[in-house]
């Protein structure tokens, strides 16, 4: 009788837990919310057994499919999400497990869907529930589970577009899914993708810590998607990400901005990006004073974005100027330029091609020709 009451009961929970799941969740803020938690942490646990197995069974991909359908049709992973900064530390845990999981299971054979079957659901159907990943940044307490999670899920070129691509109601907005996206529209800079900026320069070294790390992802992970919405939103991107970020108060935050900045200008897929920042006498502006920094590391760092405006064969008029213009301070100035990295080989070959390329320059600023 245990043995047949056993079976019953896995399989009963596989289908209920979603439910309870839900129930208890909806009850975490209000007078109940310790027991409540408590109660959710049980069935966290159950979730997790299913999805994971036991040292006994293996897990059950039909028990699984049934546990995410549930979870689905209940909206259980956008209340998780929403409510992950509420959970006790053990049951957050258990929550990115489950993400974790259940973002990657595929239906069983014979069901044909080539991605897993409850990302298809979030960046088609449910796309809040990303949304809310990225909200978890406003609390401490979730920044780090679903830090993790999001990171995962970013591998996913669908996923990064419906976060970038948030902007709220507005028309071709990822928020009515994925298949809403327009990107042709530039962005309002409301969207969830434009919080990135206040949560890596505000926040608790902890939390800007891993916001800064989801960020530098989303930008860098997939080719085609990022060079697209760069382009589009062009001034908005780096307008705030050389306000905000090149220019923070945090040595931390200043310092990994400007050397993200410096892969995302010399990535070959990002070329158009890169040849349109370079293009702009503001940006290199920006640039040398960083040269001039009292950090040793930020100057470095500074450097090897200065050099991709000094090695642009097509220069612009505004930045032929402005090296014109300080070319004698740049040449007295490179030649002392952190004279202890005697070391470094290449960096001293670097600086000696700029040094060389400078003093070159015609006298006067000329046209550019065609790239």
């Amino acid at each position: 009788m245990s043995f047949l009451f056993g079976r019953t009961r896995t399989r009963t929970n596989a289908t209920d837990l979603p439910k309870q799941a839900r129930e208890h969740i909806s009850k975490l803020e209000g007078p109940q919310g310790g027991p409540k938690a408590d109660e959710l942490a049980k069935v966290l646990s159950q979730i997790k057994m299913v999805l994971q197995g036991t040292p006994e069974a293996e897990p059950s991909p039909e028990q699984i499919y049934q546990l995410i359908t549930g979870m689905i049709e209940e909206d259980v992973l956008y209340l998780l999400a929403a409510n992950l900064h509420r959970l006790p530390f053990e049951s957050r845990k258990d929550t990115q497990v489950i993400f974790s999981y259940i973002f990657r299971f595929r239906t069983p054979a014979g069901v044909q869907k080539p991605e897993p079957l409850a990302l298809a659901w979030v960046v088609e159907k449910r796309p809040q529930v990303l949304v809310e990943l990225c909200k978890s940044y406003d609390h401490k307490e979730s920044a780090t589970p679903a830090g993790t999670i999001l990171r995962e899920v970013l591998k996913n070129e669908a996923a990064a577009a419906v976060i970038l691509y948030d902007d709220g109601d507005e028309m071709g907005s990822s928020s009515r899914g994925l298949g809403a996206i327009n990107p042709e529209r530039p962005q309002t800079g409301n969207g969830i993708f434009w919080k990135f900026f206040e949560w890596i320069d505000k926040s608790s070294f902890e939390v800007a810590a891993d916001a800064f790390t989801t960020f530098r992802e989303l930008l860098t992970k997939h080719k085609e998607l990022v060079p697209k919405y760069l382009a589009v939103n062009f001034d908005l991107f780096f307008s705030r990400y050389n306000s905000v970020l090149v220019q923070s108060n945090s040595y931390v935050t200043k310092r990994q901005s400007i050397k993200l900045l410096g892969e995302i200008l010399l990535d070959r897929s990002n070329y158009n990006v890169m040849t349109a920042y370079v293009d702009r006498g503001e940006h290199l502006k920006i640039c040398m004073n960083l040269l001039r920094d009292d950090r040793k590391m930020v100057q470095y760092e500074g450097f090897h974005v200065f050099k991709v405006f000094v090695a642009n064969p097509h220069k612009s008029v505004p930045v032929q100027k402005i090296l014109l213009m300080n070319r004698e301070k740049l040449l007295h100035f490179l030649s002392h330029f952190l004279e202890d990295r005697t070391d470094d080989e290449q960096f001293i070959d670097e600086r000696e091609f700029l040094i060389k390329q400078i003093r070159n320059m015609p006298s006067q600023p000329v046209q550019p020709q065609h790239r």
